[in-house]
């Protein structure tokens, strides 16, 4: 990294927070030479708390701390981005992020996981004509599995192939398949992805 500015801020730099996972930015701090040298040493983003005039690692107090994964510079060298592993919610207000947010990085899957519920709330409120995946809730979790089976069959069949268009195309219909096999047994998106990352945290 080159040298970093800290005359432009009077001894601190910008520290822009950002989950390593979602690239979600969680929030701003400030640091000096002192902080930025904790972070780095401990692997806790230290701040230099400027309404407390010290050195304040984040989750000091609530556990809350956020792990240190990479630390850039950008072109000015007067910023830092910094990403990180949160160990829960970042703002002291209890959300994941100081803007309200929520920390989700999954994007238009997250969307369409709330599609499927709503659809499963319309079969279970018996109103109007029923869409496809409200039907399937209706028929119950052994025809959801049994759809699931046929499209990993099917998703097998066009690897083996060299029909690149229709293997993602029953990747597509496995994936949604899935997901409403998840949904219907009380679990969503969000409980699959935690469990990847469990299984994924470095050991500390």
């Amino acid at each position: 990294m080159e040298e970093i500015d800290f005359t432009k801020g009077n001894g601190l730099i910008p520290a822009i927070i950002q989950d390593s996972f979602t690239h979600k930015v969680l929030m701003l701090g400030y640091m000096d030479r002192e902080a930025l040298e904790k972070t780095r040493s401990t692997g806790l983003v230290t701040f230099y708390s400027r309404s407390k005039k010290r050195l304040w690692t984040k989750g000091e107090e609530s556990g809350n701390v956020l792990r240190l994964e990479e630390i850039r510079l950008d072109c000015d060298a007067d910023t830092l981005l910094v990403s990180v592993r949160p160990a829960g919610p970042v703002c002291h207000k209890g959300t994941d992020t100081c803007w309200g947010e929520a920390n989700e990085g999954l994007g238009f899957l997250n969307r369409l996981d709330a599609v499927i519920k709503s659809r499963k709330s319309e079969g279970e409120s018996g109103s109007g004509q029923k869409s496809y995946v409200a039907s399937l809730f209706e028929k119950g979790i052994n025809k959801i599995a049994q759809k699931v089976g046929e499209e990993a069959v099917e998703t097998v069949i066009e690897a083996m192939d060299d029909q690149d268009e229709l293997f993602l195309n029953e990747s597509a219909d496995l994936l949604f398949h899935l997901m409403v096999l998840v949904q219907a047994k009380g679990y969503s998106l969000t409980d699959v992805v935690s469990m990847l990352e469990e299984r994924h945290e470095p050991s500390r």
